[in-house]
């Protein structure tokens, strides 16, 4: 049996590193996305993250041109089919505020000695709706199920640094009615983020309905590049392109995965 639901994410911070770094100052994607999710609904069940995954077998030393095969957390093996959606919360067109953090590290381990300075462009008050499609015959979609329903943890979830810890309202959680849909009358407006395979930004008319342009209180389109799961093979994100706005989408326009809330007729992204 499956069941939608969502719960409001907030933190007074957060950090969600990318990959790739500007001389010292270390960026964080604006956006929460679906690998660092999985491993907070990780953290809420309990489930081992990386620092045991990647121990597990250490003591025993790779043979030259041994290939030993990566290892993932157990959350991500347990969640990664798992689908999902986001919606930003008190954001200013998408974007969350951001400050320049600023760190020195002076253990010898760390930097032979001398003084490490980083910076890491840190988000403020970030929120986030996430939706969640769960299958409640399945133990651990169950339990969390349950923990999000009673607001449960087992470990503190954070933003991507355990000093930016993550809560949510009990109030927050809610079920919704749903349909998975193929066709759509009218136009339609997506309260997630959504996948675009196509460059959107190109093809503004094609896509959207900006008849209500002037109707709109706030109209903006959003775009990031984003990971929405792992390349296994080469261990590093698998990135999308996500869009996030306030237009309408046309009906002969509909993106994959996406489900409909029937008592709010509104539509979200799952993926």
């Amino acid at each position: 049996m499956q069941k939608l639901v969502s719960i409001d994410l907030k933190s007074d911070f957060g950090f969600f590193r990318k990959p790739d770094a500007n001389n010292t100052i270390n960026l964080s994607y604006n956006m929460l996305h679906k690998p660092a999710l999985l491993g907070i609904l990780g953290a809420i069940v309990g489930l081992d993250g990386y620092s045991q995954a990647y121990t597990k077998g250490l003591e025993t030393p790779v043979k030259k041109g041994e290939k030993r095969s990566p290892e993932f957390p157990e959350y991500y093996e347990i969640f990664k089919e798992l689908k999902v959606g986001i919606e930003p919360l008190n954001h200013e067109k998408g974007n969350f505020q951001k400050t320049v953090i600023k760190y020195s590290n002076t253990v010898g381990y760390a930097n032979n000695g001398s003084n490490y300075l980083t910076e890491e462009a840190t988000l403020i008050r970030p929120c986030y709706k996430v939706y969640l499609l769960l299958d409640i015959n399945i133990e651990q979609q169950l339990k969390l199920y349950e923990y999000l329903r009673d607001g449960k943890t087992e470990y503190i979830p954070y933003f991507g640094k355990n000093e930016f810890p993550v809560w949510w309202e009990r109030e927050s959680f809610m079920e919704y009615e749903y349909l998975r849909v193929e066709s759509i009358n009218g136009s339609y407006k997506i309260r997630t983020l959504f996948e675009k395979a196509e460059i959107v930004k190109d093809q503004r008319e094609s896509f959207f309905d900006l008849f209500n342009f002037h109707e709109l209180a706030d109209p903006f389109m959003y775009f990031e590049r984003l990971p929405k799961g792992f390349n296994e093979e080469l261990i590093q994100y698998d990135l999308g392109e996500f869009v996030y706005t306030t237009f309408n989408l046309k009906s002969d326009y509909i993106p994959d995965n996406i489900f409909e809330l029937k008592k709010e007729q509104e539509y979200v992204q799952l993926h």
